[in-house]
C-alpha cells in the first residue's frame, strides 16, 4: 500500500495500528496521521527497539494492509 494511501485513509487504518501496537497512546496515532517515520520513531521510543526493527514493524504493517485489499 502506498504511503499516500495510508495517510489518506489513516482514520480507518488507525484502529488496526492501535490493535497491533496497543502500548502507543491515542495521541501518538492522532499526531502520526499515517506518517510512517514518526510512527517508527514512537515504536523505538516506547518498545525500546532499534531503528531497523521499528521500520521493519511499520513495513510489515503496511504489507499486511496490502494483503487485505
Amino acid at each position: 500500500m502506498n504511503k499516500d494511501i495510508i495517510a489518506g485513509n489513516w482514520k480507518q487504518l488507525k484502529g488496526k495500528a492501535q490493535a497491533k501496537w496497543g502500548d502507543l497512546t491515542d495521541d501518538v496515532f492522532d499526531v502520526a496521521e499515517g506518517n510512517a517515520e514518526y510512527l517508527a520513531g514512537k515504536l523505538q521510543e516506547r518498545y525500546g527497539w532499534d531503528r531497523d526493527r521499528a521500520q521493519k514493524e511499520v513495513n510489515a504493517f503496511e504489507r499486511s494492509l496490502d494483503e487485505r485489499h
